[in-house]
C-alpha cells in the first residue's frame, strides 16, 4: 500500500508511473487529468502535484472532511488521497482561472 508520498515521490522520479497508477486505478480520471494538464502546458506529474499544493492552500472545511471521511474508510489511503485531490483540481468551482476542467473536457481561461 503506498502513500501519497510515496506516489508523489514515484511521480517526482517517473512522471509514466503515476500515469500507468492513475490510469489503472481510475481511467476515466486519468483521461481528465491529462487533457487538463495538457490544457496548461504541464504533464500529469504536474497537475498531480499542483492538485495537492492547490488542495492545501485551497480547500474548504468541507472538502477536508470529506477527504477525510473517505480516507478513513479506504484500503490505500495514499492514493485516495491524491486521486481525492486530484478530482477536486478537476471541479473546483470557487476559482474559474484556476480550474481547468468542466463538463465539456478539459478547459483553461
Amino acid at each position: 500500500m503506498a502513500t501519497l508520498g510515496d506516489i508523489l515521490a514515484g511521480a517526482r522520479r517517473s512522471a509514466g508511473e503515476l500515469e500507468r497508477w492513475l490510469d489503472s486505478t481510475d481511467p476515466e480520471l486519468a483521461r481528465d487529468t491529462a487533457l487538463a494538464a495538457r490544457s496548461i502546458g504541464l504533464g500529469v506529474a504536474g497537475y498531480a502535484r499542483m492538485a495537492v499544493a492547490d488542495f492545501s492552500r485551497l480547500a474548504g472545511e468541507e472538502d477536508w472532511t470529506t477527504l477525510i471521511s473517505s480516507l478513513r474508510d479506504s484500503e490505500d489511503p495514499g492514493s485516495t488521497c491524491l486521486a481525492a485531490m486530484v478530482h477536486w483540481r478537476l471541479t473546483a468551482p470557487a476559482c474559474r482561472s484556476h480550474s481547468t476542467f468542466v463538463e465539456t473536457g478539459a478547459h483553461h481561461d
